[in-house]
């Protein structure tokens, strides 16, 4: 809850007055002024993980502060967006209300939907339906670019597999991905540097596919194993000084030992 005598909507009001005022050429910031959509673009996807990082690390006082720092981001967007007269905040606002009242009419509209999983059945067909209309009308359109490789190769394999492009059975995935596997060895032989990225792209896919058929997010199963690895590296690390060793002089060996150990525990 804000601790001033403005209401939200006076603070909505605010915040969109002051990107104006900052993008105003008589007067505004000079950075701000240099900004276009292309140099905006990696600060919103940078404040979208610091969202998240907040959400994880349970931090909600930098979580309110990080979401305050996204929410600039849209209005930067929209202020931007006015000034070439292709739309502004109010319309951003509209569009994404009209949406979500559309796409729920189970809540605005009196429709029965059973559980989530309905729900979330309809809502695919809704987004397919609102695809149709438009000229994104390929099962993998609209999937963003922008997204982290390995989301993304999840999105686009859900996308596929809802229209019949998907393994019967997860068994399956493991012959395909000792395939990849002798394709990458077969590329290391030729010793084209090109053609050992495609190969280990191709294994990485499939590997995401695996995770994706055995029900789990392959974004959040690769960030676990990271937390698991740092916490086992930082841990070797202590048990080397706690020896009187520096971690970093130590044969490979005696490194892999210290992994073993920790690993124990």
């Amino acid at each position: 809850m804000t601790n001033n005598s403005h209401s939200e909507q006076d603070q909505m009001s605010r915040l969109i007055e002051i990107m104006a005022q900052l993008r105003n050429p008589d007067g505004g910031c000079p950075w701000d002024l240099e900004q276009d959509f292309d140099t905006i673009a990696p600060y919103t996807i940078e404040e979208a993980y610091e969202v998240a990082d907040a959400i994880e690390r349970k931090d909600f006082s930098d979580l309110r502060s990080e979401l305050g720092d996204l929410l600039l981001q849209v209005v930067f967007h929209s202020q931007m967006a006015s000034e070439r007269q292709l739309f502004d905040f109010e319309d951003v606002a509209g569009a994404i209300s009209d949406k979500m009242v559309s796409r729920h009419p189970h809540v605005f509209s009196g429709e029965h939907v059973a559980d989530a999983e309905s729900q979330t059945l309809a809502w695919e067909e809704m987004k397919a339906k609102e695809r149709s209309g438009s000229k994104k009308t390929g099962a993998l359109d609209d999937v963003a670019i922008a997204l982290p490789a390995l989301m993304r190769a999840q999105k686009l394999q859900k996308r596929a597999a809802r229209v019949g492009f998907d393994w019967d059975d997860p068994k399956f995935i493991f012959d395909k991905i000792d395939e990849e596997i002798s394709e990458v060895k077969e590329a290391l032989v030729e010793e084209s540097p090109s053609h050992i990225q495609e190969e280990l792209g191709d294994l990485l896919f499939v590997c995401v596919n695996l995770v994706r058929k055995l029900g789990y997010d392959a974004e959040e199963t690769l960030k676990a194993a990271n937390r698991k690895f740092e916490t086992r590296f930082t841990a070797m690390e202590a048990e080397a000084a706690k020896d009187g060793d520096d971690f970093a002089t130590l044969s490979l060996e005696d490194q892999e030992k210290l992994w073993q150990r920790v690993k124990k525990r």
